[in-house]
């Protein structure tokens, strides 16, 4: 694609990117056959190729983001299916967060859909008021179905009772069960630990029964994708330092052999800590050296001995691959291969490459179009006749649950079960 960026404006790093980026794309058109929003809506505005060619005018321009270029730039999941799809390396996920800074910088937004970013920007990375928040909303989720759009949304995946804080998501170190092999932080996330803390206590089990001391380090916290997604770069950056130096420091202290992140979505941000910091001089080898050490469990898992763990049950598992998983990370077959390994009945569903429309937080900002890709992803699971769905992201996890009554698991509980852990308490619920 040609651009005609001045000499001035490639001056600033980002439009570099940007230009390299765009110089890429050689309009072939491949990215609109995998893409959610233009297989439900047709408008080549609401495909990657439509919105590449909006977010380079804009750019080229200079110019304040238009009314049109923000509505088709919203309605982009980020799943990077484009990127998985296209044959010109366009990274595509680089290109629509720069757009996305750019719309936050110089649109003006209507005073509710304002106020609704700002709500969700400042509860969801913060447990405490995630929390808080959640039992509120517990308590009104009867009437979810009479509020309209995100406010609605919001309160349908609110869970109906609310967790307490686990002990594992407290700054500690968890030894190594007999000789240890190994010693890695751990990332406990933000809304991850309020919605499923089960979660993080099988991946605290899993990983010490199989000789790996386990540190939650003091000052982490949220990754930063949640805002960085809504183009508030300034808030993501910061609370991807506070990663950096937390880890950076037990890095320090005794050497880690990774950075376990079980929310892909998170995982994919976090590898991405080095291009984020690359223009600064000072912080970007150690947000480098975060991003290389950084693993999913899945990754990490696959590394140790599995081999020889088997099904309590013979259970048939319908595996989602999140977006962040498949398209981010580029992790494919790895979990499904534990899964089987473990012994269970690992099914693929159809259309496993589409969106099931959580997305960070679109499902709460595009509630229409997440609501469709919520009941095409349900279906394609329900007609494989699975038992239990597995994934790997918590945001997956609870726009899926939201859509059917097939328990969703986290794929490191289920290898957890299979190697001498408990029995998932979903499950236990559908036991006959």
């Amino acid at each position: 694609m040609q651009t005609s960026f001045t000499l001035a404006q490639l001056a600033d790093p980002d439009i570099a990117e940007a230009n390299t980026i765009l110089r890429a794309c050689v309009h072939c058109g491949f990215c609109t056959a995998t893409c959610p929003t233009y297989t439900l809506l047709g408008d080549e505005l609401d495909s990657p190729r439509g919105r590449i060619y909006q977010i380079k005018d804009m750019l080229e321009r200079d110019i304040a983001a238009p009314e049109e270029t923000v509505r088709h730039v919203d309605r982009c999941l980020s799943c990077l299916s484009c990127m998985t799809t296209c044959p010109s390396g366009v990274h595509y996920m680089h290109l629509v967060d720069h757009a996305r800074a750019h719309i936050e910088n110089t649109y003006s937004r209507p005073f509710i859909d304002r106020a609704i970013r700002g709500l969700l920007a400042a509860v969801l990375p913060r447990p405490f008021v995630f929390r808080l928040a959640l039992i509120a909303a517990s308590v009104i989720k009867p009437f979810a179905r009479l509020l309209p759009g995100t406010f609605g949304a919001m309160l349908a995946l609110a869970p109906r009772s609310v967790a307490p804080p686990s002990r594992v998501d407290r700054p500690q170190t968890f030894p190594a069960k007999g000789q240890r092999r190994g010693r890695v932080a751990l990332m406990n996330g933000c809304a991850q630990q309020v919605l499923a803390p089960e979660i993080n206590e099988a991946t605290v089990r899993i990983l010490t029964r199989l000789g790996i001391e386990v540190v939650v380090a003091q000052g982490a916290g949220c990754c930063g994708a949640l805002v960085h997604h809504m183009g508030r770069t300034t808030e993501s950056r910061r609370q991807a330092l506070t990663n950096i130096l937390a880890w950076t420091s037990e890095a320090d202290n005794a050497d880690l052999d990774a950075i376990i992140v079980n929310a892909s979505g998170c995982g994919t941000t976090v590898k991405d800590y080095g291009f984020m910091f690359r223009n600064d001089q000072e912080l970007n080898e150690q947000a480098a050296n975060v991003s290389a050490l950084t693993k999913d469990i899945t990754e990490f898992l696959a590394m140790l001995d599995l081999t020889c763990a088997e099904a309590p049950e013979a259970i048939k598992i319908a595996y989602h691959s999140a977006c962040s998983m498949q398209h981010g990370q580029k992790i494919t077959d790895l979990p499904k291969e534990l899964l089987v390994s473990a012994g269970f009945d690992v099914v693929s569903p159809a259309e496993s490459h589409i969106c099931c429309g959580s997305a960070g937080t679109y499902n709460l900002l595009q509630t229409e179009i997440a609501s469709r890709l919520q009941a095409r992803k349900v279906s394609n699971i329900e007609a494989t006749g699975a038992d239990a769905i597995a994934a790997g992201n918590i945001g997956c996890m609870a726009q899926i649950a939201d859509g059917t009554t097939i328990p969703v698991l986290h794929t490191v509980q289920l290898l957890d079960w299979a190697t001498g852990g408990p029995i998932p308490e979903a499950l236990k619920k559908n036991e006959h």
